[in-house]
């Protein structure tokens, strides 16, 4: 019998998880420098929780579970609603704002001629407690910040708004079932359904050709004085004043080199309002991170509050890190330490990581074989103990010079990394 990971999940190895690690690491690193504090969540949900957060869209994602006790379960289809419990739940007599980050893995399930990810990985931020556009911008500089810390040379957060889009379908009236459709249209971008949805019998012309055209506006301010020109035809200006002041303080902040204005983003999550926002990177179809405002989430869990965040896809990023050339710099080993002695051996590699190295043990190895050992781990140096001492092994597998005393700097501090040789 071949034992092979289940459809959907996988294996990360060495090399990899280590590039993840650090990547992820890194961006966390950008969240806590910002006051965000890390918060875990269990991997499974009341089902009734997140249904409570996601609606009728847990139906077709969530991994179903039932415990012991008869309780219907979910694993955690993504972060933003197990956040709203725990701040709804635990928090709700801390005075806010709640910045809170997060590294974790969520689940989907997909059918299988699909032949998608059924889990993943997201790292991100919630901020809770603030609205308006000063929460806004924070959210959106934090990720741009983000990006920038993994080590991503090209990407583009985008933001808009749904509430245009909302707002000018409120005021068209017309049956709720037209409506829905107008919504799924617009968070599948497909803009051939979007034109029918607009053409609508009834529909007056500033209203079918906001349908129109709102989804399909990008760039900068251009963008936003168009989109204006439609809410105002449409009596909605109020729609877009919070969007239009976070991007002016953003362009005040210089941002708009890495931020543009998209207002065909609708998340497909249905608890948005607000801002919304993605990120994207050159030659990637998916977006690297999505979220937005959602200020009426957390009065579903009994504690009203405005709350806006994001969630970065790991794996998406290291496919765009992966595909602009940009590797990860992963800490190497210093050196394999190995002898005949096995206290020995371990009782010299704690002194060497004392001073700071990064040490493997091989106990009973020496020679060429411990040679072998240190050049597949990508080792520095390969040591041995010796006659009360350490030495370096040179190339023939033979102990040459003694490592002087004090120990010496790691060689990935020094000579190894001004591209010495290495053993």
């Amino acid at each position: 019998m071949q034992f092979v990971t289940p459809r959907g999940f996988r294996d990360v190895l060495f090399e990899s998880a280590r590039e993840r690690e650090l990547v992820a690491a890194a961006m966390s690193e950008v969240f806590s420098a910002w006051g965000y504090d890390p918060v875990e969540t269990p991997v499974a949900e009341e089902y009734r929780t997140l249904e409570t957060g996601v609606g009728s869209m847990l139906d077709r994602t969530a991994f179903r579970l039932i415990d012991l006790d008869g309780a219907l379960l979910a694993l955690r289809p993504e972060m933003t609603v197990p956040i709203a419990r725990v701040v709804a739940s635990r928090l709700s007599d801390t005075p806010g704002p709640h910045r809170v980050r997060y590294a974790a893995d969520v689940f989907r399930e997909h059918a299988s001629l699909r032949g998608q990810a059924r889990q993943f990985t997201q790292v991100g931020v919630e901020l809770v407690g603030t609205g308006g556009p000063a929460a806004d911008s924070e959210v959106v500089m934090v990720l741009v910040g983000a990006l920038e810390a993994a080590g991503l040379p090209r990407f583009t957060v985008s933001i808009g708004t749904a509430e245009l889009f909302r707002a000018v379908l409120e005021r068209a009236g017309g049956p709720a079932v037209w409506r829905d459709e107008a919504i799924a249209a617009a968070q599948s971008r497909n803009l051939v359904e979007l034109d029918q949805v607009a053409s609508r019998e009834g529909l007056g012309p500033e209203t079918a050709a906001a349908l129109r055209e709102v989804p399909r506006l990008r760039g900068g301010a251009d963008a936003l004085e168009r989109a204006m020109a439609h809410a105002t035809a449409c009596g909605v200006p109020e729609c877009l004043c919070d969007l239009r002041q976070t991007w002016r303080t953003l362009e005040s902040l210089e941002m708009t080199g890495r931020v543009s204005l998209d207002f065909g983003i609708m998340r497909s999550f249905g608890y948005y309002t607000g801002m919304q926002l993605e990120a994207y990177a050159p030659g990637l179809g998916l977006p690297l991170a999505g979220g937005g405002r959602y200020d009426r989430l957390l009065a579903a869990f009994g504690a009203p509050a405005p709350a806006a965040g994001f969630a970065l896809g790991l794996e998406r990023v290291m496919i765009a890190l992966a595909e602009q050339g940009v590797s990860p710099r992963t800490e190497p080993l210093d050196a394999v330490l190995g002898g005949l002695e096995p206290a020995a051996v371990l009782a010299e590699a704690a002194g060497l990581r004392s001073a700071g190295w990064r040490v493997r043990v091989a106990p009973g190895r020496t020679g060429v074989t411990l040679l072998r050992e240190a050049d597949a781990a990508g080792a520095a140096e390969a040591l041995v103990v010796a006659d009360g001492a350490l030495w370096r092994v040179d190339r023939a597998g033979q102990q040459a010079t003694r490592l002087g005393e004090p120990v010496p700097a790691p060689p990935r501090l020094t000579w190894a990394a001004r591209g010495g040789e290495v053993r």
